[in-house]
């Protein structure tokens, strides 16, 4: 038997953020549907461990079945390496037989498929005209989310701000000659989101770096904070129209959606649709140009296993990768 192994350069080759969004769409739908299966993600977390590993199995059916396991690890201080912090890869197995097909790459396809997915949240939900874009963080994951919302919204102007203002510096010189708009540091959070009208937070904060305060009316927000994170406060969870990728995975995940429920703030009803939902027509999205909207997306096992399958059909099309037998 042979393996497929797919490195982080072939899968930058065979999927952008214009291909993967109709993988993903079709992925939330299956789901939405109860065409796909996936339990919640299990967390490894050693007390002495620099890190942590989720385990992410998934099915999806259909005319092409696909099966597969995402195993991630989060390391914070890959950043002071200079690599990504989540490492890992996707197993597909053959949904006949189980026998292994391939090995890809999970950080490349993590940052792609994620910034697809927020890409069609941007989509569905965000006014038509929003063009004024706030980025908090300025790692991977924002650089991944700036050619995501510049493919689905004519940009006018983007702000961003991270940690350190030499960090958010860096990112607006390295990427403002590959757009036409201007993309310019902010010295706060605020500063960055007042006035936009897209709103990404992109960062692995424990405490809300985002006030619902300082919320435009009509802006639409993409959280895409992990397990754990709680990017934005109660105010903006309360106080916005609220889309998951995932209810089960936001009232055991998303720390934004617990610290609101553990607060009396909020319960599941607050939860308008998953985006599947309204990827399939089975619920609403935006209803008014004056709606808040909030995407908390926690990426699910479907989506990686998806997007791995659809790599892993381009690469064996296109003679990419390297074949191992095993």
């Amino acid at each position: 038997m042979e393996l497929l192994v797919l490195d982080d350069r072939d899968v930058e080759r065979l999927l952008s953020i214009e291909e993967c969004m109709p993988v993903m769409e079709e992925a939330l739908s299956a789901l939405a549907r109860g065409d796909g299966y996936q339990p919640l993600r299990s967390v490894v977390a050693p007390e002495r461990a620099a890190g942590l590993m989720g385990l992410m199995p998934a099915y999806l059916g259909g005319q092409a079945p696909s099966f597969g396991v995402k195993v991630i690890s989060v390391f914070p201080g890959n950043r002071a390496r200079g690599i990504d912090s989540h490492q890992g890869a996707v197993l597909l197995v053959s949904p006949e037989t189980g026998e292994a097909l391939a090995v890809v790459d999970a950080s490349a396809l993590t940052g792609i498929r994620t910034a697809a997915v927020s890409a069609l949240a941007t989509r569905l939900l965000a006014r038509e005209d929003a063009g004024d874009l706030a980025l908090i963080g300025a790692g991977v994951q924002a650089a991944y989310h700036l050619d995501a919302m510049a493919a689905v919204r004519d940009l006018h102007r983007v702000r961003v701000v991270s940690r350190t203002g030499d960090t958010a510096r860096r990112f607006a010189d390295e990427h403002a000659a590959r757009f036409s708009f201007p993309i310019e540091p902010a010295a706060t959070v605020e500063e960055a989101v007042y006035g936009a009208d897209l709103v990404v937070t992109a960062t692995t904060a424990t405490s809300p770096v985002l006030k619902g305060s300082w919320l435009t009316p009509g802006v639409h927000v993409n959280v895409i904070g992990g397990p754990g994170a709680n990017e934005v406060d109660i105010d903006a969870m309360v106080n916005s129209v609220l889309f998951v990728d995932d209810r089960v995975a936001a009232e055991n995940e998303s720390g934004e959606y617990m610290a609101a429920v553990a607060a009396g703030a909020m319960g599941p009803e607050h939860v308008r649709a998953t985006l599947g939902e309204v990827l399939a027509g089975m619920r609403p999205g935006r209803t008014s140009p004056d709606e808040v909207t909030l995407f908390k997306s926690l990426g699910v096992a479907v989506e990686d296993v998806a997007a791995a399958a659809y790599v892993y059909a381009r690469a064996c099309s296109e003679e990419v990768g390297t074949w191992v037998r095993t």
